[in-house]
């Protein structure tokens, strides 16, 4: 995290605390992206520890790290004996299939002209991919640095859980919080997973 991130951050006093106690955190481009995407799909609706034991059995049905060609030439059973559902595996596929033969290019070079609602909405198209798949690509695969998710549980619990006493806000509410942290938003929602998960 360099000087200017940090600095816009601190002005919030509740993130500069954030900052202390959780230490410098990155955004940054995913060495593959689309081995990235794979992993947010399989972390959909589970615990942390879930979804790390169920990433693992994957990639050791594929044998190496993903890549659309070992999604689709992988056996079905293999990959629903490693705790995936039958519909976990049809998103992987579906999103391996897009990546191989879609008629865009979904890299972090094939994006870089692309608004972050334009990827959310490209990938969206894929059916598997929902809106908080396409922010968390956002942030982990492309390394985008303003995304704010409100739709993700811990950002919305963490931020609660921070900023007001764990009570409910609105996504409005949310959104309000994470003006603060603009241009940088990305490293706010960051901090506040850190929270949440400590």
């Amino acid at each position: 995290m360099n000087d200017r991130v940090a600095a816009t951050l601190r002005e919030d006093p509740t993130m500069a605390r954030l900052i202390d106690r959780h230490g410098p955190l990155t955004v940054e481009p995913a060495g593959d992206e689309f081995a990235r995407l794979c992993t947010s799909i399989v972390n959909q609706q589970l615990s942390t520890a879930s979804a790390a034991a169920i990433h693992e059995r994957f990639v050791d049905v594929l044998g190496a790290d993903p890549t659309p060609d070992l999604v689709l030439a992988a056996d079905e059973g293999a990959l629903r004996g490693a705790g995936l559902s039958g519909t976990k595996v049809e998103y992987l596929r579906n999103v391996a299939a897009a990546f191989r033969d879609g008629d865009r290019d979904l890299t972090r070079q094939g994006l870089a002209d692309a608004g972050d609602e334009a990827v959310v909405d490209a990938l969206t198209e894929i059916r598997g991919v929902g809106e908080w798949t396409a922010r968390m690509y956002l942030i982990f695969a492309l390394g985008r640095e303003d995304v704010l998710p409100p739709g993700d549980l811990a950002v919305r619990k963490g931020i609660e859980r921070v900023y007001n006493d764990g009570d409910e806000l609105t996504r409005a509410e949310m959104r309000e919080i994470g003006e603060a942290w603009r241009p940088y938003r990305s490293y706010g929602t960051r901090y506040v997973w850190a929270e949440y998960e400590s």
